[in-house]
Parts: C-alpha cells; sequence; structure tokens
C-alpha cells in the first residue's frame, strides 16, 4: 500500500515507522527540511515499548511518489489542517483514503471544505509518542487507535484501514459512532493538556494537586455540556473517570500541549478548550473554565518571545 503522512512529527514518525516496517510504502511530508533530510538520508528509528528499530522511509516537503496515495494519514498540528488539505488536493486519487488522526474538534470539517467528504475517514488513537529528534521517535505509551466513517455513507473503508494497523502491530478497531470517540479523547485532552501546559507539569502531577482538579472536573464538565448541544450524549461520570485514569495510566508522560510549551512552539489550545470554547458560544452554553484556559496558555504562548533573560 502507498501510504502518505503529512506531518514528521512524534505520531507521523511513529505511525510511518510501524506501516514502513510491515512492508509499505511510506511517504512523510513536512515544510521542515531538517525533519525530512534526515528520513530521506537515515529513515525512521523508533525505540520504546514497542522495541526498537530502523526502517526505511521518502520524505519531502511534497509528495513525490509516481501514483497517488492509497492512503493519507493526517497528522498535522490542527492549526495546519487547511495547509495540509490544499497539498494533499493536489495528489489526492479517485481511491484514495484520508484519516485523520489529530487532536481536538473541526480537522474533520476544514479537509471537507477542500477534499470530497466521501474519501475521509476520522480516528482517535491512545498511542503516546515523543519525538527525539529528526526522523526519531519514542514510543511511550501503547494503545487502541479507533477509525470511522464521519458521514451518513457507509463502507468497509474504516474496517480494511483498520486491519492495515493491526497488522503492523498497530491495534485498531473500526467504531460505528466516531463522533462520540472524538468528543470522549477531546474530553480527555480538555482535562489533561492545558493544565500540565501551565503548571509545567507531568501528567500524573494534576490528580495529586487540589486546586488542578478542582479545574479540571468543571473543565470537562463543561466539555460534556457542549458535547450534549453537539448532538453527542456523554455520561458525565464515565468520561471524568476516564480523564482522570488516562492520566493516572499516562502519569509519566509530558502531554504535547505541554512539549510545544517548552519547545517555544504554537500549541493547539484553539482545537482543545478553544474549540469548546467556540462551540460552546454558537450554541449558547457557558464555559468559563475552558474561556480562562485558553486565554492563559495563548498569554503563556505570547511571552515566549518576550521572557527576561
Amino acid at each position: 500500500m502507498r501510504i502518505v503522512v503529512m506531518g514528521a512529527g512524534s505520531m507521523g514518525c511513529l505511525l510511518g515507522g510501524y506501516l514502513a516496517r510491515a512492508g509499505h510504502r511510506v511517504f512523510l511530508v513536512d515544510p521542515l527540511t531538517e525533519r525530512t533530510e534526515a528520513i530521506e538520508s537515515d529513515g525512521i528509528t523508533v525505540e520504546g515499548v514497542g522495541g526498537d528499530f530502523e526502517v526505511e522511509a521518502s520524505a519531502g516537503s511534497i509528495y513525490a511518489g509516481d501514483a497517488p496515495p492509497d492512503l493519507v494519514l493526517v497528522c498535522v498540528k490542527a492549526y495546519d489542517t487547511a495547509a495540509a488539505a490544499n497539498d494533499i488536493a493536489e495528489f489526492l486519487g479517485a481511491d484514495t483514503v484520508v484519516l485523520t488522526l489529530q487532536n481536538g474538534v473541526g480537522n474533520i470539517e476544514r479537509l471537507a471544505y477542500t477534499l470530497p467528504r466521501e474519501q475521509l475517514l476520522a480516528g482517535t488513537t491512545s498511542l503516546g509518542a515523543n519525538l527525539l529528534g529528526p526522523g526519531r521517535v519514542h514510543h511511550a505509551g501503547e494503545g487502541k487507535t479507533h477509525i470511522g466513517d464521519v458521514y451518513p455513507e457507509r463502507s468497509d473503508r474504516a474496517e480494511k484501514i483498520a486491519a492495515v494497523f493491526t497488522e503492523a502491530r498497530l491495534p485498531a478497531v473500526a467504531a460505528d459512532d466516531i463522533h462520540e470517540l472524538v468528543w470522549n479523547k477531546l474530553a480527555v485532552n480538555v482535562g489533561i493538556n492545558a493544565l500540565t501546559a501551565l503548571l509545567r507539569v507531568r501528567n500524573g502531577r494534576i490528580l495529586a494537586a487540589e486546586g488542578a482538579t478542582k479545574i479540571l472536573e468543571p473543565a470537562v464538565a463543561e466539555c460534556i455540556a457542549v458535547a450534549e448541544e453537539s448532538g453527542v450524549s456523554l455520561d458525565p461520570e464515565t468520561v471524568m473517570a476516564r480523564v482522570k485514569d488516562v492520566a493516572r495510566r499516562t502519569a509519566s508522560n509530558r502531554s504535547s500541549m505541554l512539549m510545544d510549551i517548552l519547545g517555544g512552539r504554537r500549541t493547539e489550545i484553539d482545537a482543545i478548550n478553544g474549540a469548546v470554547v467556540h462551540r460552546g458560544r454558537e450554541l449558547g452554553v457557558a464555559v468559563p473554565v475552558n474561556e480562562t484556559l485558553t486565554h492563559l496558555v495563548h498569554a503563556l504562548e505570547s511571552l515566549r518571545e518576550h521572557r527576561e533573560k
């Protein structure tokens, strides 16, 4: 299978590495030449819970394959989704499947603005990964990937892609209601990411601080309320328990938002807590805690260029 991975960050390299090892032809697209040149020269190196290995892969700022890919994995940051969609449109084939595994909500709508909606799938993954350097990734945590159709049309595409992942030692299943899973994943990110970034702590530490849990719980509750008004029913007790369970199971992990803050990069706050704020305003749902968290992370981002020496 020809597979294009949009984004050569931690998740892009992790998925690309495993799929290349399984025998697929993998091409990673990324605007950073240091990343693409390293992958072209040395391939992808994966270390961690699934074992250490190296595989060959191709990379570039644009797809340079000799035929349209069978599968495109969208692993860019949420704020780069529209640009990625424009790039994908240049090489999309009639039978190409495009799967987004990004954080937050709204990515599928951004892709559908440019790409045929019948070729789109959405997914969530519990895999954990940290980028060690260009083309080098640490597989920090195992987990299942769920893949499903996002529009009424039903197909067997999700089952086929899930089988490809599973055969590559990335356990995956086809999901009947991907919207519910996406909102469940959003609730986890809403509860963990901004707090860990603001407090500069690993995931497990926010459960040890009473003040942090008093922010986490209403932030997640607001997310559940917005999901309900959006037509997705989530059980509050189940979701809250899951958020805290994820924090415990990934206690030693640094969230992607914390990594972005520590690295002086733009975060995905607008696709996570900010998305709850935006959707809440549209639906008339009060979301003061998420609004405050969003403002604080934006403030932290704006200060990165003005830190005291």
